[in-house]
């Protein structure tokens, strides 16, 4: 399997070369020269194990790396996780709450970070390579991708992060960890301003060349690729019956993952987009118009976003996988923060989309808490929510759980009237020492950083 980027002026690579090159060189995204079809498998991978189901629907988009090195991996990345199902299903009266937060860090992240952090360190020793690591996070991103990297000998990790502007619990996870590879920097501005410098950084070829540049953030196609199992995995889970997910959404690299599931032929009837207040998605899902505007700051800070890296990938296949005018729409949309797809043709057969507000979302926490005694965590109870306003059909519903509630014990706590959000990792954070670098949101003191710290 070989890689492209959709802006169609990379030369293709292979899988491992994708993995370290993140963001394509051309500023597009990495994407597969087929997607692999696996609905005749289905039957046969019924009662495999999450690494073992991890290991059949990664294969076919590998190829470079031997059969019993990628198994080492998958085992390795998933023994870190505190349930055996590593992603299991909670019944609730009306719907499947996926819980994806007993790994490291609590937070869905860790499913695909633990394993990116595994496939790193894989390539970089057999290449003899070191990694700088930069990455962008609105909140669990970073302390993921700083659990799967730390203490790594062959990697630095460089960490932006918006100041004051992620949970408390989310910024002590990236601020406590001592690991001398470990870089955290609090950025003065809002993830949007984290993310448009990591992918200037990474569109100035020679910088990122000079200090081999590597990208943890949903930029990077295995973070995708890791996230497609858990949809097969819900399937079996569930009964192999025909599913609708719930995804709370804010980069669109979650949801991207389910519709790629769907075109590999996972039996898949619905995606339910669930965006907080910052909606441009859920806009954009509803009349064709994608257009940024102010982020908004919520008690679903993870989704404070008003630019989905991911978005490029799924309009890449929108377009007709026509790179020029992907090329066309991603410059519009950089020179007036706008664009609008007109074509007369439904945006998704699959997508249906839904904003859901602060009030709604605390609503949604008290009544799930009072009726079930299940605690949800802000981001999932926004996809709880949209998911019972726009089911169709019934078929089962399995809304994603982001992230452990303890992450969010302000919110989670005053919505349930009771201090009920702890976690025995979210209070070992406390009284440990914090480490974390202020920065203004500027590429160059960004750049000067790395070149500081780095290593070759």
């Amino acid at each position: 399997m070989r890689y492209f980027s959709t802006r169609g002026q990379t030369e293709p690579v292979a899988f491992q070369d994708a993995v370290l090159m993140g963001l394509a060189s051309d500023g597009g995204l990495l994407i597969p020269e087929s997607i692999p079809q696996v609905g005749e498998k289905l039957d046969a991978w019924a009662g495999l194990s999450f690494p073992d189901l991890a290991f059949e629907v990664l294969s076919p988009y590998v190829g470079d790396i031997p059969e019993v090195d990628l198994r080492r991996l998958i085992n390795a990345a998933y023994a870190t996780f505190d349930s055996k199902a590593v992603v299991p299903l909670h019944p609730l009266k009306d719907l499947y709450v996926q819980e994806l937060w007993h790994g490291p860090t609590l937070a869905f992240k860790d499913v695909a970070l633990q394993l990116l952090g595994q496939l790193f360190e894989y390539i970089l020793e057999a290449r003899g390579e070191h990694l700088n690591i930069l990455g962008a996070t609105s909140g669990d991103t970073g302390s993921a991708a700083i659990a799967g990297a730390r203490g790594r000998s062959n990697i630095d990790i460089f960490i932006m992060f918006p100041e004051g502007k992620t949970s408390p619990i989310q910024e002590l996870q990236m601020t406590t960890v001592a690991d001398e590879n470990v870089h955290a920097l609090a950025i003065d501005g809002t993830f949007d301003d984290c993310q448009a410098i990591l992918k200037s950084i990474f569109r100035d070829l020679p910088f990122k060349a000079r200090w081999h540049l590597g990208a943890v953030n949903s930029v990077n196609w295995a973070r995708v690729l890791a996230q497609v199992v858990y949809y097969f995995h819900a399937y079996y889970a569930a009964g192999q019956k025909p599913l609708a997910f719930s995804v709370p959404t804010g980069n669109f690299g979650d949801i991207f993952a389910g519709w790629l599931a769907a075109k590999m032929g996972l039996p898949i009837t619905q995606l339910i987009l669930a965006t907080n207040e910052n909606d441009i998605l859920s806009v954009f899902f509803n009349t064709g118009r994608y257009a940024r505007g102010d982020v908004k700051f919520t008690i679903s800070p993870s989704m404070d976003i008003q630019v989905a890296s991911n978005f490029e990938r799924f309009l890449f296949y929108r377009l007709g996988e026509n790179a020029e005018a992907l090329r066309g729409a991603m410059e519009s949309f950089a020179q007036s923060g706008a664009f609008h797809l007109d074509d007369g043709a439904p945006i998704d057969d699959l997508i249906c989309a839904q904003a859901v507000g602060r009030e709604e979302t605390l609503a949604t926490i008290t009544a799930v808490h009072e009726e079930e005694g299940y605690l949800l965590d802000p981001h999932t109870a926004v996809g709880v929510a949209a998911g019972r306003a726009l089911r169709k059909g019934d078929e089962p519903l399995v809304c994603l759980a982001t992230a452990h509630p303890s992450k969010f014990p302000e919110a989670v706590n005053g919505a349930v009237g009771a201090p009920l959000a702890t976690h025995p990792r979210v209070e070992g954070l406390a009284g440990l020492p914090k480490r974390s670098t202020p920065l203004p949101a500027s590429e160059d003191a960004v750049k000067a950083f790395i070149e500081a710290h780095g290593r070759r």
